[in-house]
């Protein structure tokens, strides 16, 4: 039998007895594997490299993006590109010469992605195509020996989390999900102010996505085949968690000195994406097939307690007509911050900070990665600055050999929660166990740290004014 296998075993054998349970306790688990960890891929330090070789898989909105701004980093070869289009390997080819780089050797079809990672050396793969893929895409590079970055979520199951993990663990290459919104100026500010006490014990922390995405589901010349409007068209639960979640589990130390424990989840009906697909199909045939499906509903909230006693909410709506809100909420025993409604504000009490003090928290609490590198982010772009920060500091600790801040771990629990509460949801909110992907060493983890200490020489050139 193989890890696969087993672990479907058990899962199916767990969930089994938990049905009799669930009458009881409204109690399912999710946890099980039978895989024991190989290297412990928390705090794991690759050997450095001078310069690294990227090849990118996926050259649409992000993909094309993302070869642009690594184009700025000094110290890096982009190797290869790939996209099951011929046109987007030619048009981000052309895009690397405008900037005075050497083209890339391209790769295109739906296997191309396979060839590039067979024939290349290469030391990262910047994957940013599709979810569905991210994972087999993921697995894929580790085992022909490089590092893999995905784009979020990391896994849309819990058997593709173990996958990640256990590859990651096995091949000892690293696995990062490219959670840009931990990279945002007000996210590393309350993360390095919690990690200095200034919110006390922190007890509660809230994240969302909501951002109105319904005309860009619905658009024929947006996401390829239709992918995320099928997506929503065929689950229902939080889909996109990881933007919201990944900020606020950092300044918890998720898989870092607490842990996930269990999580309910809820979603609203669908009141606004099956009347928009029935409203296009009665002009437009290309929607019918989208016509009678059960869209996943407006918004879904789901809780979640750690172990050591404190909460987490997350929230996800794409097809509201709200403003954009990731809400980024941290509270403790001493004080609170909050990103959005905007402006950004702070308390310690009953009033938020005057402008004065806000901007001397700033000052005081900005981290040194944002001091070293935020200004020539913001000039480069990427959601106004926190991509650019993200890929150089993935560079940066990749050249330097040091661990990286979002490790494997954090990919798979993150991505998690979208299946785990598509289950709970499917069973009326019940409670459902999120698995332990460090298998108890969040223990002993140690938080990543916030300095450049060993790192800070990687180079940016060209920048725009």
């Amino acid at each position: 039998m193989s890890k696969t296998d087993r672990r479907h075993f058990i899962r199916n054998l767990t969930l089994g007895t938990g049905a009799i349970a669930t009458s009881l306790n409204s109690y399912d688990s999710f946890a099980a594997t039978s895989t024991p960890m190989a290297t412990n891929m928390s705090g794991f330090a690759a050997e450095k490299m001078d310069k690294v070789r990227i090849g990118f898989i996926g050259l649409g909105m992000r993909g094309s993006d993302a070869v642009n701004r690594i184009g700025f980093i000094e110290n890096v070869e982009i190797k290869a590109i790939c996209d099951k289009f011929p046109d987007r390997v030619q048009k981000a080819n052309a895009a690397l010469t405008k900037a005075g780089l050497p083209a890339a050797k391209g790769y295109d079809g739906n296997d191309g992605w396979k060839a590039m990672l067979e024939n290349e050396e290469l030391d990262l793969v910047y994957i940013c195509t599709p979810w569905s893929l991210h994972t087999p895409m993921a697995v894929a590079a580790m085992k022909s020996g490089k590092h893999a970055a995905t784009e979020v979520p990391a896994a849309r199951t819990i058997d593709e989390c173990w996958q990640l993990v256990e590859t990651s663990e096995k091949t000892k290459k690293h696995c990062m999900m490219l959670e840009n919104c931990c990279y945002d100026f007000f996210e590393l500010l309350t993360l390095n102010m919690a990690r200095n006490g200034m919110f006390g014990e922190l007890l509660h922390v809230e994240g969302a996505y909501i951002h109105d995405l319904r005309s860009l589901n619905f658009a024929k010349d947006g996401y390829v085949d239709m992918w995320r409007l099928k997506e929503n068209a065929t689950r229902n639960g939080d889909l996109y968690p990881t933007h919201g979640l990944g900020p606020i589990a950092q300044c918890l130390n998720i898989n870092r000195g607490d842990r996930m424990d269990h999580l309910v989840s809820m979603s609203t009906n669908d009141f606004q994406m099956g009347l928009m697909a029935k409203e296009k199909a009665a002009t437009d045939d290309f929607f019918k097939p989208f016509a009678d499906k059960n869209f996943r509903g407006n918004m879904n909230t789901t809780i979640i307690r750690t172990e050591k006693g404190k909460t987490i909410m997350v929230q996800h709506d794409v097809t509201s007509p709200r403003p954009y809100s990731r809400i980024h909420l941290i509270s403790g025993t001493k004080g609170v911050a909050q990103k959005w409604p905007s402006p950004a504000k702070i308390a310690f009490g009953h009033e938020w900070v005057k402008a004065e003090e806000f901007k001397a928290l700033e000052e005081k609490y900005t981290p040194p990665i944002v001091k070293h590198i935020g200004e020539i982010a913001k000039n480069v772009g990427g959601h106004g600055g926190m991509d650019f920060i993200m890929d150089w500091r993935l560079i940066d600790c990749l050249r330097n050999g040091l661990p990286l801040d979002q490790d494997v771990y954090d990919a798979a629990l993150w991505s998690s929660v979208s299946p785990l509460s598509e289950a709970s949801v499917a069973k009326r909110s019940r409670t459902v166990d999120v698995p332990d992907f460090t298998r108890g060493k969040w223990k002993t983890n140690i938080p990543h740290t916030l300095s450049l200490e060993g790192g800070g020489t990687t180079t940016v050139r060209n920048v725009p004014k």
